[in-house]
């Protein structure tokens, strides 16, 4: 949470006092769909783990109800990006299992140790440094488990061919350690047909087999939905837990978990020729009926999506006209009649109507990138039922 945004929870979707408590708008998070997506996706793991990635404090929707709701939901294993996210992770969840993906920086093995957090080892060196420490700190084999990356196409962090081959000539690298599962990341799972889904799977058995044996994990969101061979032990979805869609060119199997919602704050009638925003970039051929939104790019709303994509109000679309301003959009409703746009009116932006991944394709960005920008400086409303 930054700055002064707050956090409301509803315990039911039409409590309209905890809707007026935020005036300029909020981030709606839909916890009872996050939950069964959660079911979902774990279901579809057939038998593996299904565990869950809250980086980027989960997604951008907030990682204390997240996390705290999926743990009530039977999840057991986190993945964050790093150490911070760790130590704030493990005070909102003491007994998860939680596992950082950036590994360890030299020099705070002990914090990591002290915490219980679980680092993803993705070289020879890290391997290396994190079993001296561990033999050195006479820990136990509980307090100092880790997983290994192998990388198998990424080409981004992992272990590399030559790392694994190291690994089996000094296998003394991996004596004090607790491996407790190898992994890998697929790079185009959300395109199932690619053929290097399958040739990274392939990759991975061979090279794995250069550590002692322990569990893999494969899948993220969209490896977990394409069955067993792109799965392993443990499954790691992210992105279609929190509602967007794993896939780049199917339907989203997916319930819609955010709505981003801002309030008219004014209404004003252009004359022909008149024109809207900073730049002066839409100008009205007609007497043009315009809705000023308390949301923009400081809420992370593209900026690039002026005179481009719409927002809904009373389940009409209305376009936005001119260019998005730092906390306000103007959209043209001038189609809109019934009931009345006036201040106050609440407006889709992102959501209901709005599907986020089809706005992200319009701003030339992916659905990852809009939801974890989301929301700065509105308070988040928390669906819980």
């Amino acid at each position: 949470m930054t700055g002064d945004q707050q956090d409301v929870t509803d315990p039911r979707t039409d409590n309209q006092e905890l809707r007026r408590q935020a005036p300029e708008g909020f981030l709606q998070v839909n916890l009872a769909a996050l939950a069964r997506n959660y079911h979902r996706l774990q279901q579809a793991a057939a038998g593996a783990e299904c565990a869950a990635v809250v980086k980027a404090d989960a997604y951008g929707l907030g990682i204390q109800k997240v996390a705290r709701r999926l743990a009530k939901e039977g999840c057991e294993t986190f993945f964050v990006t790093n150490y911070d996210e760790g130590f704030e992770l493990r005070e909102i969840l003491p007994q998860a299992v939680i596992y950082v993906l950036d590994s360890v920086p030299p020099g705070q093995e002990p914090d990591f140790l002290q915490h219980n957090l679980r680092p993803v080892l993705n070289s020879a060196e890290q391997i290396r440094r994190w079993n001296s420490f561990v033999g050195q700190s006479a820990a136990n084999s509980a307090g100092a488990s880790c997983a290994i990356h192998i990388d198998t196409g990424m080409n981004r962090l992992g272990l590399e061919r030559a790392d694994v081959e190291e690994l089996r000539e000094h296998p003394e690298w991996l004596k004090e350690l607790a491996v407790d599962f190898v992994m890998t990341h697929l790079a185009c799972a959300d395109r199932p047909e690619h053929p290097l889904n399958r040739v990274q799977v392939e990759v991975f058995d061979e090279l794995r087999q250069g550590i002692p044996h322990s569990r893999t994990s494969i899948a993220n969101s969209a490896g977990t939905l394409l069955g067993k061979p792109f799965q392993g032990d443990i499954v790691r979805p992210g992105i279609a837990i929190y509602g967007g869609n794993p896939f780049a060119n199917r339907d989203n199997p997916m319930e819609e978990v955010i709505r981003l919602q801002g309030r008219v704050s004014q209404v004003r009638t252009l004359a022909p020729g008149e024109t809207v925003g900073y730049g002066a970039t839409y100008t009205s051929n007609r007497p043009t009926t315009i809705a000023t939104i308390t949301v923009g790019y400081a809420n992370g709303y593209p900026r690039n999506l002026g005179n481009k994509a719409y927002v809904s109000i009373h389940g009409q679309k209305a376009p936005i006209v001119g260019r998005v301003s730092m906390d306000l959009i103007t959209v043209d409703v001038s189609g809109i009649d019934q009931p009345p746009v006036q201040p106050g009116t609440l407006a889709d932006v992102i959501g209901g109507d709005i599907d986020l991944d089809e706005l992200a394709s319009l701003a030339g960005t992916v659905g990852y990138e809009l939801m974890t920008g989301l929301g700065r400086g509105l308070p988040r409303l928390y669906i819980e039922e």
